[in-house]
């Protein structure tokens, strides 16, 4: 039994060696074989490297041929244009020293010229000479044959001269001064006309009424108001009269101030567009019109200038010339007048060689006074120099402002561009209206009558003149004075203004107060 196990012990030992050796001996041969592989590999890359190798020494051999062949080509060329310059050079030395020789015979020439020249100088002053000895000799023999000195000869021919031909310069004289006056009438004209063609603008005349657009009737009721409140408060706001007709879908804003139409017309609009008619309402968006018509006159002004080609006025100067867009004169708005005499007046002093800058800024600025004739005394040339003066225009322009109605002599040629270009602005068919101006001028009077009282705030004169309203500070007019106060304006109006018909003046005294609630 105990034989079986040994040998069972001994059998299972040797099939554990053969199992170890078996295990050993076939990892060695994937060892060596993985070993074989990379052998192998590594002589294959071997192998490539040495076939690249001799391609590339072979191709090192092919491009040093070819940069030998390449270089002995180069060489060669070089070799053929330094001949090809040797032979140049060696020509243009040989025509250079062709023209040296010219060089050298024309010297020659020019020398022998000279000596030619120098001596006909010499011959021909001793000729001069021998002539004024000759000249001298034959005055003195004549002097005195003729008893008289070369002076006094002179002087009887000159005399013989005058009296014979006198009459006949005379004559030419004054039809050559007919001829040049016909001419520059004739050439004048001819510029204004072509100045005029030239710079052909359309020509309207301001109205006083202005139609506001509605989006039906029933906002006119709205804007008539309970009593009436609503129109009073716009009316003693702006200063306007409105006119609610049968008119579909329009009302009439009527005033011969374009400043207070415009307002009037805005504020209208803002209004009907708002829906809250009232008279709170009005009068706040009435002061935000008139903030806004303020900025507009500074951009009216700014496109004033920048059309006319004008630099370095100020934003003050601006607002004051685009004020005049809201002034007329004789139904002719004042600013579209002084942009249209710029113009032709340009092309005038380019004709005649004046200078155009002086003359567009004369013309510019030429009824400036205007702007401000109804808020300074004076008269509005005496007004626009002032402003001139004040924002330091260039004297020659001042000089055109103060000129152009002729109230001073004229002294240059640009203050004569300015009075004409004025003078053809105003006179063109349609540009101006008498009537218009007079009732204008008429309405002014009436307002500035009306303030010149002391405790007067505002003054509007409505319904075509035949109404004022006088508008008084409650806390210095009471009731009594405000009585007396409409008589007084009302005599004054007889007394000093001529009108058509009747005035009614209506002064209107109301006292606010207000208090706000925490």
């Amino acid at each position: 039994m105990d034989i079986i196990i040994v040998f069972l012990a001994l059998l299972c030992g040797l099939l554990l060696g053969l199992l170890a050796g078996w295990f050993w001996f076939s990892k060695g041969q994937k060892i060596s074989a993985t070993l074989q592989a990379e052998i192998d590999a590594k002589e294959r890359e071997m192998h490539a490297l040495s076939v690249k190798l001799v391609e590339s020494r072979s191709q090192i051999k092919t491009q040093e041929a070819e940069a030998k062949a390449q270089a002995k080509e180069i060489i060669s060329g070089a070799k053929l244009e330094a001949q090809e310059i040797v032979r140049k050079l060696e020509k243009d030395e040989a025509r250079i020293e062709e023209k040296e020789k010219g060089l050298d015979k024309k010297v020659t020439e020019v020398e022998s010229q000279r000596k030619r020249l120098e001596k006909s100088e010499q011959e021909i002053k001793e000729m001069q000479e021998e002539l004024r000895t000759s000249t001298i000799k034959h005055r003195e023999a004549l002097e005195k044959v003729a008893n008289l000195s070369a002076e006094e000869a002179k002087k009887q021919l000159t005399k013989e001269l005058e009296n014979e031909f006198a009459p006949y310069f005379a004559a030419q004289l004054k039809e050559q001064k007919k001829r040049t006056d016909d001419e520059a009438e004739a050439y004048s004209k001819n510029l204004l006309a072509e100045a005029i063609h030239r710079y052909a603008s359309e020509v309207a005349s301001e109205s006083t009424t202005t139609v506001v657009q509605l989006p039906s009737d029933d906002v006119k009721g709205r804007i008539i108001g309970k009593e009436g409140r609503n129109i009073v408060a716009f009316e003693s706001a702006t200063g306007i009269d409105v006119i609610i007709d049968d008119t579909p879908g329009a009302v009439i804003i009527s005033g011969y101030d374009l400043v207070r139409r415009y307002v009037a017309k805005l504020a209208l609009e803002k209004l009907v567009e708002d829906g809250r008619i009232q008279p709170a309402r009005i009068e706040e968006v009435v002061n935000k019109v008139k903030e806004e018509v303020g900025k507009m006159m500074l951009e009216f002004g700014k496109r004033a200038v920048e059309e006319l080609n004008i630099s370095g006025y100020s934003n003050d100067l601006l607002k004051i010339i685009g004020r005049l867009r809201f002034r007329t004169s004789y139904g002719q708005n004042i600013l579209k007048h002084s942009v249209e005499m710029a113009n032709m007046a340009r092309m005038m002093a380019e004709e005649i060689g004046a200078d155009p800058s002086i003359v567009v800024e004369g013309c510019l600025l030429h009824d400036i006074g205007k702007a401000l004739d109804h808020e300074v005394a004076g008269t509005h040339v005496q007004i626009g120099v002032e402003i001139c003066k004040r924002f330091k225009v260039r004297p020659e322009v001042t000089h055109c402002v103060a000129a152009h109605h002729e109230d001073i002599p004229i002294q240059s040629a640009e203050a004569f561009i300015v009075a004409a270009a004025d003078a053809i602005s105003g006179a063109r068919p349609g540009a101006r209206r008498e009537s218009l101006e007079a009732y204008i001028k008429r309405l002014t009077e009436l307002e500035t009558t009306a303030r010149s009282f002391e405790g007067v705030s505002k003054a509007y004169a409505i319904s075509a003149g035949r109404e004022i309203r006088v508008f008084v500070d409650a806390g210095k007019i009471d009731d009594l004075t405000q009585a007396r106060l409409a008589k007084d304006i009302a005599k004054k109006i007889e007394s000093e203004l001529t009108y058509p018909g009747v005035i009614k003046v209506n002064v209107i005294r109301e006292r606010r107060i207000e208090e706000t609630a925490k």
